[in-house]
């Protein structure tokens, strides 16, 4: 034995594994301010609609315009990833939503709000694809539960920091400082980023695999069942945090603080339900049980969980209604490190970035759809009982692409050119 070279090989894999960690700390840190940025506006929405004059079904208008740019440019932003590298792509996408965000303070008009949201969807649609490039990349099949619970702590944390902090400063200064002063703050991330160091298959001097064709990502059964499944899990995740603080002041009668308050702790709960979902998936991973009955038993579960949830949040009274709230909330958290464990495992390294460009951009199109079709309901009915039942029914949706559309969670074997992929 050469000890020299024993020092080495442990010194050169704990660097390999504080670059790691490191890189995971970035990526959520950049998912965790988007998510602040993003959802800023349906926390100041009730101050804005009395300055803006804004009526209810604008407001759904302006929620949902985020997504017009988002999801459009996502499957492109995932090519850009994987041609150009997800260092490099998110953090062009990073200053762009910085400056939509400190822009967004300065309006006046419906109209140049709306061209600022759209513009902020377009620069945080770089934002997953990136992230899921770069943890394929970086993170063992058995840790990917981990980094994903990580890295979805982070973007539902984003909210509960975002309406807590964001209301606080809200109800004291107003809605104008909030936006400037968050979209000043979310440009310090670059710093670090420009310093960190990733290897990226396919880019550089990094080793490449042999890529898919876009054609043959196109025509997995995986693909879509899992873009279906998203796009259930993201319909009831933008419902809840596009109108829950209007729905708390205006039908539920509670103040801006409290409003504030009682979101915010809910948000908590949201993100460490992931959090703990990601670290018990990868322990259960790696005690034998495959990650096809792991992954699909808890998307399931939080479908199911949903319809009764989203019922309750309506019908009962207020105790009640926030008890579902909040079981909602934990219990669709436990789902998402899924949403992109799944494509990481199915796709790998080589297809990744473009997989969860097209799977994300299919599941935001909720977020085109959910903030809006709300506010028409609301405005029509003068309630928001429509809107949970939609929301409850949504669910079903989750249960087909998760459990009956989604093949075998395993990895792909692709081949280049012409024929099908096949799973190990």
């Amino acid at each position: 034995m050469n000890p020299s070279r024993n020092r080495r090989d442990r010194h050169r894999a704990a660097g390999a594994a504080s670059s790691t960690t490191r890189v995971i700390a970035l990526v959520t840190l950049a998912v965790f301010v988007n998510y602040i940025d993003r959802g800023n506006l349906a926390t100041a929405a009730p101050l804005m609609q009395d300055e803006l004059h804004l009526s209810a079904g604008e407001l759904g208008v302006l929620l949902s315009a985020f997504y017009y740019g988002y999801v459009i440019c996502m499957p492109a932003t995932g090519w850009l990833a994987e041609r150009f590298g997800a260092r490099a792509v998110l953090a062009a996408g990073v200053s762009l939503w910085s400056l939509a965000t400190f822009g967004t303070g300065f309006v006046g008009s419906f109209g140049a709000l709306l061209a600022l949201r759209i513009l902020l969807g377009v620069g945080e649609s770089v934002a997953f694809p990136c992230a899921s490039k770069v943890l394929a990349n970086a993170v063992d099949v058995g840790r990917l539960g981990v980094a994903n619970g990580i890295l979805s702590f982070g973007y539902l944390l984003g909210p509960a920091v975002g309406t807590l902090v964001g209301g606080a400063l809200m109800a004291r200064f107003g809605w104008r400082p909030v936006f400037i002063v968050f979209g000043a703050l979310a440009i310090f991330w670059l710093v670090p980023w420009r310093r960190t160091r990733i290897a990226e298959a396919g880019v550089g001097d990094a080793p490449a695999e042999s890529p898919p064709a876009f054609g043959e990502i196109l025509r997995q059964r995986a693909l879509w069942g899992a873009s279906l499944g998203h796009f259930a899990s993201n319909y009831g995740y933008y419902f809840i945090v596009s109108w829950l603080p209007f729905y708390l002041v205006k039908a539920r009668g509670f103040s801006i603080a409290s409003m504030a308050e009682t979101a915010s702790w809910a948000y908590l709960v949201n993100a460490l339900g992931a959090l703990t979902m990601g670290w018990a998936a990868d322990r259960w991973i790696r005690a034998g049980v495959s990650a096809n009955l792991v992954y699909k038993t808890i998307m399931a579960a939080a479908h199911l969980a949903g319809i009764v949830c989203m019922v309750g949040m309506v019908a009962l009274p207020q105790t009640g209604s926030l008890i579902s709230l909040f079981a909602f909330e934990l219990i669709s958290g436990f789902s998402y490190p899924g949403l992109f464990a799944i494509p990481q495992i199915i796709a790998g390294p080589a297809a990744t970035g473009r997989w969860v460009g097209i799977q994300n951009a299919a599941g935001n199109a909720a977020g085109l759809i959910a903030p809006a079709i709300t506010g028409l309901l609301v405005e029509r009915t003068g309630r928001f009982d429509l809107a949970f039942a939609l929301g409850a029914a949504v669910n079903v949706f989750g249960l087909i692409g998760w459990v009956l559309m989604l093949p075998r969670i395993a990895p792909m074997r692709w081949r280049s050119g012409p024929g099908a992929a096949a799973t190990e």
